[in-house]
């Protein structure tokens, strides 16, 4: 017999943020397959008989590669057990879900797409601020900061990406972010362009800087850390907004 696969967002890592329908199916599951940011309390609603496989991948750190995941996914279902693979934020966001489905497909085993808060999301909503406003702030845009080789990706739009009136948010970008606010700029992005730095968020150890692109950058070139983070800009990044 197949079994099923529950691809869930974790959400941006606070418990309470996970949905009804989250808590559910990791409360029925045999296997939990979790990213790194999805760990911790989130797993207290797991069964304590279930399998809990971390999968997660964070740059410059050791991590399975991408087939071994897919793979595992499908070792496990084709048992017959209830699986939940738990994706960090929204699982459509960022989170190579199409590379896994793609591998279920393949096998002929069923599944469902739970969605999760995404973390740009629960960033703004730390940062006291809306990703939208009339007139001043018409359009969000979620963009990577990381390609496959470590590098900020080649293809980006940059005329995209310096609209003024635009709310960014940047995934894997600590590292990128000096050459891409160069970038910016030479596509008339104002260094000055309000900016927040939001790591470890919805978490207890989060910490909200709040600067300038040109702030972030230096300090980023500085030292990057090592806590997951998003960084955000736009006209609503402003200190003075809240």
């Amino acid at each position: 017999m197949t079994g099923f696969v529950s691809f869930v967002g974790s959400g941006p890592g606070d418990p309470d943020l996970l949905t009804l329908k989250a808590v559910d199916r990791l409360k029925r599951a045999d296997a939990v397959l979790f990213d790194d940011l999805s760990s911790g309390p989130i797993l207290g609603h797991a069964r304590p008989d279930a399998d809990l496989v971390g999968v997660g991948k964070r740059a410059g750190r050791p991590s399975p590669k991408q087939d071994h995941v897919s793979r595992l996914l499908v070792d496990y279902a084709k048992t017959g057990q209830r699986v939940v693979r738990l994706k960090s934020g929204d699982g459509g966001m960022f989170g190579r879900l199409e590379e896994e489905l793609d591998a279920l497909r393949a096998a002929g085993i069923e599944y469902e797409i739970i969605p999760g808060i995404p973390s740009a999301v629960a960033a703004a909503a730390a940062a006291g601020i809306p990703l939208t406003r009339r007139l001043t702030a018409r359009r969000v845009q979620f963009v990577t900061g990381h390609d496959v080789n470590g590098e900020l990706p080649a293809d980006l739009n940059l005329s995209a990406l310096a609209d003024p009136q635009a709310t960014t948010v940047v995934f894997m970008g600590k590292r990128t972010l000096p050459k891409l606010v160069a970038a910016l700029g030479a596509h008339g992005l104002p260094a000055d362009t309000p900016a927040i730095l939001a790591e470890n968020v919805s978490k207890p150890d989060q910490t909200l800087t709040r600067s300038t692109l040109s702030g972030l950058a230096e300090r980023l070139a500085a030292d990057v850390g090592k806590s997951p983070a998003l960084i955000l800009y736009g006209p609503l990044a402003d200190s003075d907004y809240v």
